[in-house]
């Protein structure tokens, strides 16, 4: 099935789905985004990441030229409109065309641009096997030079880091903050489990706020684990009983082997496990 798309008022097939190659967003990566996921026909958690956009936006200087309750209504016709049970949202805003230089006030008007679509990262059986990863020598960008708060169109030192997986042959990649703890994935927050504790990466670090990795956190609290949100360093992943990865795209997988080491049983443990089902009934419940 081709994909849902549109841009700036109008839906477009892939062929006329175009931006200008004076647009901000393609000249310099200037915009924000939010990727969303749609169970049944229905939005997870729409209105957080509408409220993620918009707060991203303001933190660039980027005004988005459409009401949020309008954008949340936009998505959910999109979704309507694609014929897809579950789909993958992508929802951009670039800062839209203006001339070679990075001044901002040269870009008269955002661009908006909406595409709903199907994701399929990796192959099933690794949600079964789980991930082989390395710890990349890329770290995250230092969170006082673009706050990890804004999820920006600037992604390239998550995808440096990924080569690195790449060239390694390994299915993901682990990213250090510049302080050396571990921070997230090329696209996902990190836990770990030990003696039945789940533990984070803090926000402070400088990692990105997911929405899943909140709603994984709700889970865990509701059935009853201790979680715990404090610096990690690798011998913490190394040692762990289980680790596992959060993201929209990916929703809930386990690593079996980091840099050469096997995690736990070198399957996705049982917290793991657990807490994907719960996702699973939680993305799929209705009101």
């Amino acid at each position: 099935m081709p994909p849902t798309i549109w841009i700036d008022g109008q839906y477009r097939d892939g062929a006329s789905a175009t931006v200008s190659v004076y647009d901000h967003g393609l000249l310099y990566g200037d915009g924000v985004f939010e990727g969303i996921r749609a169970y049944k026909r229905r939005v997870f958690r729409l209105q957080q990441h509408l409220d993620r956009l918009y707060a991203s936006a303001k933190g660039i200087w980027l005004e988005i030229p459409m009401a949020k309750d309008a954008m949340g209504r936009l998505v959910e016709e999109a979704v309507r409109k694609s014929g897809l049970e579950d789909a993958y949202i992508r929802l951009v805003v670039t800062r839209g065309a203006g001339d070679l230089g990075l001044d901002p006030r040269k870009c008269p008007k955002p661009s908006i641009i909406l595409i709903v679509d199907e994701i399929h990262l990796w192959p099933a059986d690794r949600y079964d096997k789980g991930l082989t990863a390395l710890t990349a020598a890329t770290p995250i960008g230092h969170r006082e030079s673009l706050s990890p708060r804004i999820k920006s169109l600037n992604y390239l030192a998550h995808i440096l880091a990924k080569v690195e997986g790449i060239a390694a042959g390994v299915d993901e990649v682990l990213m250090l903050d510049p302080g050396g703890y571990v921070a997230e994935a090329s696209g996902m927050n990190l836990f770990v489990v030990m003696n039945g504790t789940i533990r984070t990466p803090p926000a402070y670090i400088g990692i990105l706020k997911g929405i899943t990795r909140d709603a994984v956190i709700e889970l865990a609290r509701d059935a009853n684990y201790a979680v715990e949100e404090l610096p990690l360093n690798r011998y913490d992943l190394y040692t762990a009983d289980e680790v596992f990865l959060t993201g929209t795209a990916a929703e809930i997988v386990g690593v079996s082997k980091l840099d050469a080491r096997t995690i736990g049983k070198g399957v996705p443990g049982p917290v793991t496990r657990d807490l994907s089902k719960r996702f699973k009934a939680l993305v799929t419940q209705r009101d």
